[in-house]
């Protein structure tokens, strides 16, 4: 199954972002399909190929929750956002949980 995701580029501390088209168990930084645009989140300067991303989606390519917020306000799509989940670290929850439990 084909995937819209980011590929990351740019220098340390200076993200940039490629939108791409690549499989979707593999990793984004080995070979994509087609680069369909960029993000820059600094600047929030974004430049997307719209004829491309719409093909994409039409022959069954879906996109990260991410990349499909970044479609929808920048006018791509016309849907709802989606909500990210957020993974946590096990030491977040077992010090989540060590706080929850009362003294005896």
């Amino acid at each position: 199954m084909l995937m819209l995701k980011f590929q990351r580029i740019g220098r340390t501390n200076d993200p940039a972002f490629r939108v791409v088209v690549t499989e979707k168990r593999s990793k984004p930084t080995s070979g994509e399909h087609e680069i369909l645009g960029s993000f820059h989140p600094k600047t929030k300067a974004t430049i997307l190929k719209k004829d491309r991303i719409l093909h994409w989606l039409s022959v069954g390519a879906k996109a990260t929750p991410r990349v499909h917020n970044l479609l929808v306000s920048q006018g791509v799509i016309e849907e709802k956002k989606t909500a990210i989940k957020i993974k946590r670290s096990d030491s977040a929850v077992s010090d989540q949980k060590t706080e929850t439990v009362p003294d005896a």
